[in-house]
């Protein structure tokens, strides 16, 4: 009996190899979009092993945390290298998401049969987003301090429940070590939280399959033996072509490491390197670049009767709206190729504006700004909640029967 044999006797390796890889037919068009899957997954390993090593010397104790920090770039064998793989990969992270759900909403990755694997993804973003936020905080440093300050205060902003939803997410009445030790716990726990979501939207995606730049579903094509006419097998097919991704991102992910890990203030603020100190307020306050779209759209809407809830129900709608995209797309084609001039220039005007509110969420307020972030909104808003009305009276091309090279 060989090894093989008695591992699938008792668990189904090479079932699973087969469903998910060696069998599993993706369309033979894939592009140069098609890497940034792949690529989340190798970020998402970095991240945990990296946070890992981190967190063997981090202290999560508000008078040692900063000191621990700098510990382990000082101190700690390789620590500085560890600590800034985790820092530029957490902007990576986001850049290469970014990129995947650009790729999605271009060639309607999120339209029938995949709209539940669309929600998933979403939901992953979300978990992205909560977890990037609780490990801002612990470097416990002055942009740190204060960035998770102005966050945590918007929640006092919510009517009724406000001030005490405030104190229950901070653990004390200002951000404190209860806050620093309940914000690494979870941001300890979150990851592996991802990394299972991360699964679920695998097996989704293998249920109904991968989409591809024609929006062409391959699985109605079929020959004789039941294997789709415009499919190849994922391995060792697009093994192979992830692997020169991989190679390609490995390249410009070691480049920001090593030359520009602040990345000019972007990755890592020039503040964050002054330990917190509740007594002096920074002159600017922004968050992390990845969430700047969403701060400027808070910060756009006016306050009404001197409460920030309308623009904390701004921001929280800029990604709820999100959850609803499959069903807003009345186009009868699913990719850009196939699609009129409308659907593109709303496409491209919505890159322009979700680009620029993230400029403008680093920037200070002054009212010019404050009104290009009004238009702005307004702009990223229409592109969702107009899209059941431009989509449908867009001019769209015939879709050939088979996929194209």
């Amino acid at each position: 009996m060989s090894l093989m044999t008695w591992i699938d006797e008792r668990f189904p390796a090479t079932k699973v190899w087969n469903e998910h890889l060696a069998e599993y037919y993706a369309p033979k068009n894939f592009n140069f979009w098609y890497f940034f899957g792949s690529l989340a997954m190798l970020v998402l390993v970095n991240q945990i092993l990296t946070g890992i090593w981190l967190a063997m010397s981090y202290k999560p104790d508000a008078m040692l945390a900063f000191g621990s920090v700098e510990y382990i770039m000082r101190d700690v064998e390789w620590g500085w290298l560890i600590r800034y793989l985790h820092s530029t990969g957490a902007s990576a992270f986001f850049i290469v998401i970014y990129l995947h759900m650009f790729r999605g909403l271009i060639y309607g990755s999120y339209r029938a049969p995949r709209e539940l694997l669309w929600i998933i993804g979403v939901v992953l973003y979300v978990l992205m987003m909560a977890t990037a936020f609780m490990g801002y905080l612990l470097p416990w440093g002055q942009m740190s301090y204060w960035g998770a300050q102005v966050i945590i205060n918007l929640f006092s902003a919510v009517p009724v429940i406000g001030p005490d939803l405030g104190v229950w997410i901070r653990g004390d009445y200002v951000i404190s070590d209860a806050t620093l030790n309940r914000f690494f716990a979870l941001h300890f726990l979150l990851p592996f939280l991802l990394a299972a979501v991360v699964f679920i939207h695998i097996v989704a995606l293998h249920k109904v399959g991968s989409n591809n730049p024609d929006g062409i579903e391959i699985k109605k094509n079929k020959d004789a033996n039941g294997i789709p006419k415009d499919g190849i097998p994922f391995h060792p097919y697009y093994s192979v072509k992830d692997t020169v991704g991989v190679a390609g991102f490995l390249f410009l992910f070691a480049a920001a490491v090593f030359f520009a890990p602040e990345m000019g203030g972007y990755f890592l603020e020039p503040p964050n390197f002054d330990p917190a100190d509740p007594l002096k307020t920074p002159l600017h306050i922004a968050p992390v670049w990845y969430f700047t779209p969403f701060y400027a759209i808070l910060r756009a809407v006016p306050s009404m009767a001197g409460s920030a809830f309308p623009g904390v129900l701004a921001m929280g709608a800029a990604i709820v709206v999100m959850f609803f995209l499959p069903w807003l797309d009345r186009s009868p084609v699913k990719s850009v190729r196939y699609k009129g001039p409308i659907v593109k220039g709303a496409i491209a005007i919505f890159v322009v504006v979700f680009i620029l509110l993230g400029w403008l969420g680093t920037q200070p307020v002054t009212p010019f700004l404050t009104l290009l972030a009004q238009i702005c909104t307004v702009l990223y808003f229409a592109f969702f909640l107009l899209m059941p009305i431009y989509s449908k009276m867009d001019k769209t091309k015939p879709v050939p029967e088979r996929v194209t090279q």
